[in-house]
């Protein structure tokens, strides 16, 4: 079954940079998109970035542009998620998720209709 697990999560005091990993199980994984989505409690999910089979990215925040970049790599069926200019809003759990289709599936727009995340990594800014 598709299997996500999360890494690289932690606390990171304002303007840090942080490198969440994404390792994925349980598919094909060079065929399909993978993205990222958060969680601050109390909220709704929010897509933050996708990255499809042939390596385009789709934003799904406007405020990770310029300080967020998603990469992957198929030798090791891992996500990447490296983030910058860290700042307290960032806050949140985050998930890899995916729809298995080859482009970054509208759903990141509605996360909770995608059909597979995983369990996630706590990111905390704070001074």
């Amino acid at each position: 079954q598709v299997q996500f697990v999360e890494s690289g999560g932690g606390l990171v005091q304002p303007g840090g940079s942080l490198n969440l990993s994404c390792a994925a199980s349980g598919f094909t994984f060079h065929y399909a998109a993978i993205g990222w989505v958060r969680q601050v409690p109390g909220k709704e999910r929010e897509g933050v970035l996708c990255i499809s089979s042939r390596f385009v990215t789709t934003f799904y925040t406007d405020s990770g542009k310029g300080r967020f970049t998603i990469s992957r790599d198929n030798a090791k069926n891992t996500v990447y998620l490296q983030m910058n200019n860290l700042k307290p809003e960032d806050t949140a759990v985050y998930y890899c998720a995916t729809d298995l289709f080859s482009d970054c599936s509208n759903n990141f727009r509605e996360p909770s209709r995608l059909r597979y995340k995983g369990q996630g990594t706590q990111v905390t800014v704070s001074s």
